[in-house]
């Protein structure tokens, strides 16, 4: 029997690698670093080092995700990405196995890619997983049963919606939207509105500290950006109401999204789903005021999964000692 010692989440947001018998060992952002030369691109920086750069460096530096809505967009990068992330948990190249966390909306030519990265990176066996089912292990369901779980799954880059029960997703879809979408509309609607340029990091920590649901939230951060105008340095008080319309129309999309999901379902898989609830996954489920909103639109049980940003990373970590419901679950993917 295989033994499979590494789970990795390729995140939007955040990679994170769970090592068996030693819990989760890495969790870094998505980003490489890269600088333009005569002889070719060279990289400055990976994961943590790569994100201290945003918005610190010459034209000639990009940092970038070398994944894209779950997507691999730049094999090389993310390859060498994941090499440097392996090598910070001590792994020894060609000699482990890995399960591979992905969105369970990947056609067969994107799990094709997945499965050469891993190669190319040294492992030998390469699992790909749903995080959505991850999720529900992490979160402590029984994924065997009969009766139907559904879990959203709002990750940096996109959100997962499924429907499972028996080890499998009987419904799911991949939605565009995340975390980094977010990022980028609070950038420019700062820059509209109040005439201060700031970078997606910033943009980020607010999103973090300040955005909320509450439509009378009054928490609030002092920013430090360019003036549009004089182009010196500005500081200004941005406040929840501030971020709320521009953060807002996304889970307004999520929520369609699981509205449409949950109409398409045969009338028995429904009615578990309203008696079983909704499970809300990911980072963004950290938002304060989520759950409010969601007594909006939802009237039947729904919670947020506890440590909501790292349950499915840490649902792969227990598949790492179960190759029985691992190899179902393949199965069924």
């Amino acid at each position: 029997m295989i033994e499979y010692k590494y789970a990795v989440e390729i995140g939007g947001a955040n990679t994170k690698i769970f090592v068996k018998d030693c819990g989760l060992s890495l969790s870094e952002p998505t980003l490489v670093a890269a600088e333009a030369t005569p002889q070719g691109y060279k990289i400055l920086g990976l994961g943590n080092e790569a994100k201290k750069l945003m918005g610190k460096t010459t034209d000639a530096v990009e940092v970038f995700s070398p994944v894209s809505n779950g997507l691999i967009k730049n094999f090389e990068y993310c390859q060498k990405l994941l090499e440097y992330f392996f090598n910070k948990v001590e792994y020894k190249k060609r000699r482990e196995n890995v399960i591979v966390l992905v969105n369970c909306g990947l056609g067969e030519n994107e799990k094709k890619e997945y499965l050469r990265l891993l190669h190319a990176v040294g492992f030998k066996e390469v699992k790909l997983v749903p995080t959505t089912v991850c999720s529900c292990l992490g979160a402590g369901k029984n994924i065997s049963s009969t009766k139907t779980t559904m879990v959203v799954n709002m990750g940096g880059a996109n959100t997962d919606v499924a429907v499972i029960n028996m080890n499998s997703i009987i419904k799911g879809a991949t939605i565009g939207i995340g975390g980094r979408a977010m990022d980028s509309a609070i950038s420019h609607t700062i820059a509209y509105n109040h005439g201060i340029v700031i970078g997606l990091g910033m943009a980020e920590a607010l999103k973090n500290e300040v955005g909320s649901l509450f439509t009378n939230d009054t928490l609030n951060m002092e920013i430090t950006g360019v003036d549009v105008e004089t182009k010196m340095p500005r500081a200004y008080i941005i406040t929840s109401n501030d971020l709320y319309p521009v953060l807002e129309p996304y889970f307004a999309e999520i929520i369609k999204a699981v509205e449409v999901t949950i109409t398409s379902l045969a009338p028995e898989i429904s009615t578990d789903i309203i008696q079983n609830g909704v499970m809300w996954t990911g980072g963004l489920a950290n938002i304060a005021g989520l759950g409010e909103y969601l007594k909006k639109y939802f009237r039947f049980p729904f919670y947020i999964a506890s440590d909501a940003e790292n349950v499915s990373i840490l649902g792969g970590g227990k598949l790492l000692d179960d190759q029985q419901l691992l190899s179902k679950i393949v199965e069924n993917f």
